[in-house]
This record gives C-alpha cells, sequence and structure tokens, in this order.
C-alpha cells in the first residue's frame, strides 16, 4: 500500500481518537463493532459514525458488515499512528521518498527539524510475498490466532533490540533512535545493497569481513539466517554494513548449524559467481583468521560461544528465559552433587571405620555370649583374669532363653557354684576337661544362640511364640481339626 501521507495533515484529534478506539478494539476483535468504537472513543458531542465515514474515505479503515457492522484498521491507517506519536516526540519532523521494498517491509526517507535524515522502515507482514509467517518465524510462540498489525509490531520491537544491542557491542549496524508499534526509525547509511555494486576494488578484504561478522555473529550467540547480498550494505569506501535483524535466531536453536551453513553458502556463492572469487582462494584467506572445517569454511562446530551472550539477553529465538532458568538450575545443581560426592566419600570411609568396629564389638559380645555356655569351672579360671561382666551381656540373650536353657546348662556342665580349693586343681581340671566337653560346648552355644534368636524375633513381633500358634486350638474353635477331636470326643 502506498504511503500518502499529504491526508495526514488534514486529520483532526477527534479522527485520530476514533482511530485509537478502533486499535483498542481490536485486541479482542477481528472486526470492531461499531457501538464498541462509539464507547471507546466517547467524544463529547457524538459524531464517531461521521468520523468513521470520513476515515473510511480516506482508507484508513475497512467496513465489514457480513455478521455485524464493524470496521477494522488498514496498514494506512496503523501508518497513521505511528506516525503521529513520532511526530509529538519530536523524533522527526517530514517524511519523504520511498528508498526501498521488500518481502515484509518498505523503507522511507524522514527528516528532523534540523535537517538530519533518517531512515523509516514499516513492517508489514501479510503480504502477498511474505505470508508464511507461522513457518517461518516464531512471532506467535503459543498463540493460535494472531492479526498481521500485531505481529508487525512484534517484528518491529525485535529488530529494534537486535539493532540497539549489536550497536552497542560493535557491529557494523545501523543507529536505532526510536519504535513505536510497526515503525523503526534508524540512521541512514550511506551505501549502497551489495547486490547493486558490479566491481570492487579489494573483494577478497570484503569477502574476510562479510565472513567475520558471520562468525562473530555466533560467538555472541546469535544466528542472521537472512545474511545474503539483499542485507549487506556497501559504502563507497567499501565498508560493510548488515540490516534486516527480526528472523535472527540462538546458537541454542534446534535448527542453528543449518541456518549457520546456509548464511555462509549464501555468500560464498555471491562471490564466486559476480567477482569471480576461486575456492583455493578463499581457502588460503580463511585459513589465516577464522577457524574452518576440512573446506575450508567456517564450521559451526569450531565457533566458541562468549560469556556474553546476546541471545540470553535478547531472548532470541531457540533460547527463552525458562531455559536459561533452567541452565542456571542444572549448573547450581551439578555444583552441588560435586560438593555431595566429596563429603560421600568421607562419610563412607567413616562408616567403613565404623563398620568395622561394629563387627569387633559384635564379636566380642558373642565371644561373652559363648563364654555364658562354658562349664563353671572354665569361667572360673577366666574371672581369675577378666573383670566381671555387665549386665547388658546377660539381658541380650533374653529371659526366656535363660529360664529354658537353666536345667540344660547344669545337666551339660556337670559342676557345682562351690569355689575350688586351690588354682592348681582347677587348672588340672580345665586340662582334663578339654576333649571330653569341647563338643557339649559348641552343641550349648548353638542351641543358646537359637533360643536367643526366637527371643529377639518374638520382642519384635516377627515370630510369634509356640505357645500362641495353639491358643485357638486350645480353645476348641480354631481349624476344622479341632472341631473333628470335638466329634470323636462325644462319639
Amino acid at each position: 500500500m502506498k504511503l500518502d501521507v499529504n491526508a495526514l495533515r488534514y486529520l483532526s484529534k477527534d479522527d485520530f481518537r476514533v482511530l485509537t478506539a478502533v486499535e483498542m478494539g481490536m485486541r479482542n476483535h477481528e472486526i470492531v463493532p461499531s457501538e464498541l468504537i462509539d464507547r471507546i472513543a466517547g467524544l463529547k458531542h457524538g459524531g464517531t459514525y461521521k468520523v468513521l465515514r470520513n476515515l473510511l474515505k480516506n482508507k484508513l479503515v475497512h467496513h465489514e458488515a457480513t455478521k455485524y457492522d464493524g470496521f477494522r484498521l488498514t496498514y494506512l491507517g496503523y501508518d497513521f499512528l505511528a506516525i503521529k506519536t513520532l511526530v509529538n516526540r519530536g523524533v522527526f519532523a517530514s517524511v519523504g521518498r520511498q528508498i526501498g521494498v521488500g518481502k515484509e517491509s518498505d523503507i522511507f526517507e524522514v527528516a528532523t527539524e534540523d535537517g538530519t535524515v533518517l531512515a523509516m522502515k514499516l513492517h508489514r507482514l501479510g503480504r502477498t510475498s511474505f505470508r508464511a509467517v507461522k513457518s517461518k518465524r516464531d512471532y506467535l510462540a503459543h498463540r493460535r490466532s494472531f492479526n498481521w498489525l500485531y505481529l508487525s509490531r512484534l517484528a518491529a520491537l525485535k529488530e529494534f533490540a537486535f539493532m540497539k544491542a549489536l550497536g552497542e557491542h560493535g557491529f557494523p549496524v545501523p543507529t536505532a533512535v526510536d519504535c513505536n508499534r510497526h515503525c523503526v526509525i534508524m540512521s541512514l547509511v550511506q551505501g549502497y545493497p551489495l547486490v547493486q555494486v558490479k566491481e570492487l576494488q579489494n573483494p577478497d578484504d570484503v569477502f574476510d569481513t562479510i565472513l567475520g561478522l558471520v562468525v562473530r555473529l555466533a560467538e555472541h550467540g546469535l544466528i542472521h539466517c537472512d545474511f545474503n547480498e539483499f542485507n549487506i550494505m556497501i559504502g563507497d569506501d567499501e565498508k560493510v554494513t548488515m540490516i534486516d535483524f527480526p528472523q535472527m535466531v540462538s546458537v541454542s536453536h534446534r535448527n542453528a548449524q543449518m541456518f549457520f551453513d546456509r548464511d555462509i553458502e549464501c555468500i560464498y556463492k555471491f562471490f564466486k559467481k559476480r567477482f569471480h572469487l576461486s575456492s583455493e582462494k578463499c581457502k588460503e584467506q580463511d585459513g589465516s583468521e577464522i577457524n574452518d572445517d576440512e573446506n575450508g569454511r567456517p564450521s559451526f562446530l569450531s565457533v566458541q560461544k562468549s560469556d556474553g551472550s546476546l541471545d540470553k539477553e535478547l531472548a532470541a529465538s531457540g533460547f527463552t528465559r525458562k531455559e536459561q532458568v533452567e541452565m542456571d538450575k542444572y549448573i547450581h545443581e551439578n555444583a552441588e552433587e560435586e560438593s555431595s560426592d566429596d563429603d560421600d566419600s568421607t562419610s563412607e570411609q567413616d562408616s567403613e571405620d565404623g563398620d568395622e568396629a561394629t563387627v569387633k564389638i559384635n564379636s566380642l559380645k558373642i565371644a561373652d555370649q559363648d563364654s555364658a555356655g562354658a562349664p563353671d569351672h572354665i569361667l572360673r579360671g577366666r574371672d581369675s583374669n577378666e573383670p566381671e561382666t555387665s549386665e547388658e551381656n546377660e539381658t541380650s540373650t533374653g529371659l526366656s532363653g535363660e529360664n529354658k536353657l537353666a536345667n540344660t546348662s547344669s545337666s551339660s556342665n556337670g559342676a557345682t557354684m562351690e569355689p575350688p580349693e586351690s588354682g592348681g586343681n582347677a587348672d588340672n581340671d580345665d586340662d582334663s576337661s578339654e576333649d571330653p566337653d569341647g563338643e557339649d560346648d559348641d552343641s550349648f552355644a548353638k542351641q543358646l544362640n537359637k533360643h536367643r534368636k526366637r527371643a529377639i524375633a518374638a520382642a519384635h513381633g516377627r515370630r510369634r511364640p509356640l505357645s500362641s500358634r495353639n491358643t485357638l486350638k486350645d480353645k476348641g474353635k480354631g481349624t476344622m481339626n479341632s472341631k473333628i477331636q470335638r466329634q470323636a470326643c462325644k462319639w
């Protein structure tokens, strides 16, 4: 659509108020009803319908009455709103000729009050030459429905943000001045598109500079995705300036390597076709400054990403803030795991030492328990050199085990509690009783351990005592066998 700003000087405040009301209504309406426009505009003396007829005459709005009577903004009306806002800010004062046109934007000259010439880029997504926005851009994100005006506004905001960040990091880009709606104001580049240049004094230097820009962008975490002869400006002094940034993606994008290789391939093809630059010469020049692969071309895998990544700051496509939070969380967890691994290694060593100590203590306990089942005359010999055992070892065997084994210990030992008359006799008894009583001591220790295990299991509830199993049978209310026994008794 041709931008004719002559009608802009004849529009009144009420006209812009109604245009703004239509824009606000299009946030949740494809076609804004006339009644809603009237309520949003809120003109004092009415006249909204008269203003709408005037705007329709200048093609600033479009009227539809298929389902209901309503209006929607056109690109010309959206242009007028953006230009009016920027003029009120004092960014520029006049609009000049059109200096460029693309598949998704138009470029115009504008001038400030002091005569400085700037460039005004108006994004126009949805025209016939570029309608596959959903498959080629990620402006929609999770949205299903969309509006071309809103998508153009998102593209302008992205381009302004990328241009400003790249300019701050020293890249050869136009200076970003201001942005409003789908309009971006930038400095005017004094040069020509590379596609219009027929000859270069130093094509090799320009070739190296352009490839260096692609690699440098990748080092900062960005890929241009449309780096070709149409988006490269060459000045009279062969200074390179790159333009057109809304489609830039992050190096973390799933197709980042394909986009990087495509940009490199476009540069190689153009210079080989236009300036007859041989591939061997390209290899020699590229190998001196850029990390290349086997074919002599810059490799995406060899690019080292710097710390100050612009894709994180600008939330470029393929690298969202959510992924940044997850990455920081992952790095934090890895640091914690490394510290915990060191702690675990030290704790394992401590636990091994503790296990060895517990094994020694358990062996001492077993030895004490075995000594409880030894003959009395052997215990007397031991007690002469060792202190008395503690009460804990006596209680560990369990009350039930002591009661059941009282008779067996007295019968197997065959010894009384009376002290011997002399130590020599006790030693003789020990020597004489080693062979016949060795087997009795082993059997007694096994029985003692068996009863001790039963007592511990009964205390923990893992195994019921034998007496509790037959309680129901004794009462005669248990199994079928008890019923048969009662019937047999009656018979």
